[in-house]
């Protein structure tokens, strides 16, 4: 079993076990994906925030870098510093654009651990073909599925499923075995919660997610995802990051490793640190259920300053959040109306993530 192509769009290996399950299907990234089963997003979204979930991410990319001089390649494209880690660890890393800096895209680097010269890159769905053409290797996405499971007891629920992942720590990545066939484990996502991402071999991903649903783990889509990263504010490519967006305007410059020789758009951006930004990242919470939505105004004392880029309703929290950009003195706290289709919708500036884990 492999990835599979319904018209211009993919399919994910465990494509049949959501279409069994009900799940209502959406184009991401050019891949037909799960937005949220039965079940609800809501009720997906709480159930990762107070036990666990299993979500599909097979979508993601993965390009495998190897060879003598993998790490220098790396090195000298990513903005950080890959050698702050070791065989084994997984790092968060932007590549930019060499003209102004903005984020082509933002990427998880899983360093083999039985292989110091051998990196799975994971840019974001609709990226790894650019992401490719900058750092080389082979675009492995179709050989593998990737599922992550996320939740407080999301460790404790695989152990009984897979005891060696339950094992695998924050940002460390490990190569094990289950029931004989090789995976790829490492204590990474997407939703502000303690989890797991497995990469197993593509055709044997359905035998894995029925495991573990046997071990009453629910499915979650990309709806819950949404919501959960928001919550979390964790960037989103297109919204948070993307043309015309840096890396410090997205409060993101930890990942930019100042002092390294090289890597791609290194002038750029530091001519922008040095200059300061134009724009920053807040977060805006929102009076009622009704959610701001991406590309809604920004107004301070009747004018507009800036514009959402990603809005939603929290489950946790029981109103309205968004990310928005606004002129870098904008302080906490500060007042703002968003124009959600010409209604004033009042909030105010707030500190991230909004919801703390």
């Amino acid at each position: 079993m492999t990835v599979e192509q319904e018209g211009s769009l993919q399919r994910s290996p465990l494509d049949a076990e959501h279409r069994s399950l009900g799940a209502a299907m959406v184009e991401f990234g050019g891949w037909e994906m799960p937005i949220a089963y039965p079940t609800g997003t809501l009720e997906e979204h709480l159930s990762c925030r107070n036990r666990a979930v299993m979500f599909d991410v097979s979508h993601l990319g993965t390009v495998r870098v190897e060879g003598p001089d993998a790490f220098d390649r790396l090195q000298s494209t990513l903005t950080n510093d890959l050698g702050k880690i070791e065989p084994g660890r997984a790092q968060y890393t932007h590549l930019l654009d060499a003209s102004d800096a903005s984020v082509v895209d933002d990427i998880i680097v899983w360093w083999r651990p039985d292989d110091p010269d051998a990196f799975d890159v994971m840019p974001n769905a609709s990226n790894t073909s650019g992401v490719r053409a900058a750092i080389g290797g082979v675009d492995t996405t179709h050989e593998r599925a990737v599922v992550a499971v996320q939740g407080p007891d999301a460790k404790a629920l695989v152990s009984t499923v897979f005891p060696a992942a339950g094992s695998v720590e924050r940002f460390r990545v490990a190569a094990l075995d289950w029931h004989g066939v090789s995976c790829t484990v490492a204590g990474t996502g997407y939703t502000g919660e303690d989890g797991i991402e497995i990469a197993i071999p593509a055709e044997s991903a359905p035998a894995l997610w029925r495991a573990l649903a046997d071990a009453d783990i629910p499915p979650a889509g990309l709806g819950a995802r949404d919501t959960l990263r928001l919550e979390s504010a964790l960037p989103l490519h297109g919204h948070e990051l993307g043309p015309g967006i840096t890396s410090l305007q997205a409060g993101l410059g930890w990942v930019v490793a100042w002092n390294k020789p090289a890597f791609v758009g290194r002038e750029a951006a530091l001519a922008e640190r040095e200059h300061g930004i134009h724009r920053r990242l807040v977060g805006i919470t929102t009076e009622g259920r009704r959610p701001a939505r991406a590309g809604c105004s920004v107004v301070i004392d009747g004018a507009v300053v800036g514009e959402v880029t990603s809005g939603n309703f929290s489950p946790v929290l029981g109103h309205g959040i968004a990310l928005a950009f606004v002129p870098p003195d904008t302080p906490e706290g500060a007042p703002v109306i968003v124009d959600v289709r010409g209604k004033e919708l009042p909030g105010r500036v707030a500190a991230t993530p909004f919801v703390r884990r």
